[in-house]
């Protein structure tokens, strides 16, 4: 057990850490309310029981020139949700030479069980340290705890799905359908295929939803992936599989801060049972999250696997992205169409006409006679 307790040690990247025998080189501020560790439950946590408003945990100084991803698993526990003062858990970034702390992220939603925030860290060339700051509100028996800091390379919207908390990613719940873990050694375990794709092993996971218990027409399941935290942009690819012996319909969908939904990519027809390749190009230049959604008709409607969801900075064709022109969005419809077509999926809709003046009606809007 110790062989194997210091193997995954050994794997951990700098920066990250599970706090079962130790914490990994974070330091707490001593001018502040002290961190515990908790060896038998490997977190580590600051509350109440001491006077103070904050503590503070720093790390030690890392260096990455790749992109990565801090996954933190944390929960703020209090016995009041209606305190105008609540316990707040922040992380900040503080970069060698700069004289401020930048602000990555904060929660303050109390939770009874472990939650997950997803955090994009861009590369950089300088030192820094992570730095996070527990702030304990006024309520009275209030309790903020870390359980794991995971520093990975690469983008926090990856994910093979082979570890237990599927990077961040979440299912919607339905009562109906959902999207569930599928594959793995455990005895008991849920899979409708004999393979995934990142191991193409039996003992490899990826992630499926199934039309077995579909009682309503256009029942929905959604995978919702963690926030883009960082503008990023290129070309997002992922591996499935769809049986389909009733209409499905499966989209992938960005979708912002303010709820609205943009389409990027959805099937056209139904797959033979392999895994296929999709690759589409998207651009998020501020906070988005991926999700994977089906639509069923019918409980006899099939299933939909997805496994290994990678992202590139380079577009899907090699491209760098053409940089938009506002110009070539400016139509007057005297000539032509200029750039605008008609999406012929969706049959005869548009026409370009022309509408003379007259005592009844003004005319087109850019003569009056166009």
């Amino acid at each position: 057990l110790a062989a194997l307790r210091l193997a995954g040690a050994a794997l951990l990247s700098p920066g990250s850490c599970t706090f079962e025998d130790s914490a990994c080189g974070y330091q707490w501020d001593y001018a502040h309310l002290p961190w515990t560790l908790h060896g038998e439950g490997h977190y580590i946590s600051v509350d109440t029981s001491y006077e103070g408003e904050k503590a503070v945990l720093s790390s030690p100084d890392l260096y990455s020139e790749e992109w990565s991803c801090v996954r933190l698993i944390y929960q703020i526990g209090t016995t009041s949700d209606t305190s105008p003062d609540r316990a707040r858990l922040n992380l900040y970034l503080r970069q060698e030479g700069e004289s401020f702390d930048r602000l990555l992220w904060s929660a303050k939603e109390p939770s009874d069980s472990w939650l997950i925030a997803s955090l994009d860290l861009t590369n950089s060339t300088k030192m820094y340290k992570l730095v996070l700051e527990g702030e304990m509100g006024q309520d009275k028996s209030t309790s903020i705890a870390v359980f794991e800091i995971k520093i990975t390379s690469g983008y926090c919207i990856e994910c093979d799905f082979e570890e237990n908390h599927l990077c961040g990613y979440v299912n919607r719940w339905n009562p109906n359908v959902n999207w569930f873990v599928g594959g793995g050694n455990i005895q008991n375990s849920q899979s409708i295929l004999p393979k995934d794709h990142t191991l193409n092993s039996a003992l490899g996971h990826y992630m499926y939803v199934d039309s077995v218990y579909v009682k309503h027409f256009q029942e929905v399941a959604q995978l919702i992936s963690p926030k883009t935290m960082a503008p990023i942009s290129g070309c997002l690819s992922f591996y499935y599989q769809l049986k389909q012996e009733s209409s499905i319909v499966f989209t992938v969908y960005l979708r912002d801060m303010s709820g609205f939904y943009e389409e990027i990519w959805k099937t056209d027809s139904a797959l033979n049972a392999d895994w296929a390749l999709a690759e589409v190009d998207f651009n998020a230049p501020y906070p988005m999250e991926v999700i994977f959604e089906v639509a069923f008709n019918s409980a006899k409607g099939g299933y939909v696997a997805l496994d290994d969801i990678s992202f590139s900075p380079v577009y899907c064709s090699n491209q760098t992205g053409t940089p938009f022109n506002p110009a070539n969005a400016g139509c007057n419809f005297e000539e032509d169409l200029c750039n605008f077509y008609q999406d012929p999926k969706d049959g005869p809709g548009w026409s370009r006409v022309k509408v003379k003046r007259n005592v009844y009606r003004s005319g087109d809007h850019t003569t009056g006679f166009g």
